[in-house]
């Protein structure tokens, strides 16, 4: 299956995710796409651009041992049914939307998990979502995609958007003290 359908598949299902255990199977299921994109792209992409595809696979392959495979129950990883990449800088940026959109579902996650550990993994995935959209920004860079959504943005307000940043522009309030770390309330 082509990649674009792939993550719209991913995209449908993380809007359709009820629950912890969900959430965090779906942002498992996108890095593990992420990590089959960057490898496909590293093998059959133009020449110039596989260091970078490289360093998105193994972005996502890192996301994936941070979020642990979620278990059974889950189903099959949807990323083992690529068979292509048709048009790479849309799948890129199709892929940075699931990511923005996972992120945005393991904050909500994280905010409202009592479970310390659960809180943590889903800050980690958060991180490693950003980590994952700086790579695909770098190759959407070397294809010579015009813009990356979200960057222009980011440069009138002085700061970068992260995976936690709502469509609206609001972010969850981050405090820190010691080794604690507080997010719209809950302790970490």
């Amino acid at each position: 299956m082509d990649a674009l359908r792939l993550v719209e598949a991913g995209r449908h299902a993380l809007a359709q995710a009820r629950g912890v255990q969900d959430v965090v199977a779906e942002a498992w299921q996108a890095q593990a796409l992420v990590e089959a994109v960057g490898s496909h792209l590293a093998v059959h992409g133009r020449i110039g651009t596989q260091a970078a595809a490289f360093a998105l696979s193994e972005a996502g392959s890192k996301a994936c041992g941070s979020l642990h495979h979620p278990g059974t129950g889950v189903g099959r990883v949807r990323a083992l049914g690529l068979t292509g990449v048709k048009d790479p800088p849309a799948v890129l940026r199709a892929l940075r939307a699931l990511l923005d959109e996972a992120g945005v579902a393991l904050v909500g996650v994280a905010c409202s998990v009592e479970d310390e550990p659960v809180y943590w993994q889903c800050i980690d995935a958060v991180d490693a979502a950003d980590d994952s959209k700086d790579r695909l920004a770098d190759l959407l860079r070397l294809l010579g995609d015009p813009g990356v959504p979200g960057e222009e943005s980011a440069a009138e307000d002085g700061g970068s958007r992260s995976g936690a940043e709502a469509a609206d522009g609001a972010r969850p309030r981050v405090e820190t003290g010691g080794a604690r770390t507080r997010v719209d309330g809950v302790l970490g």
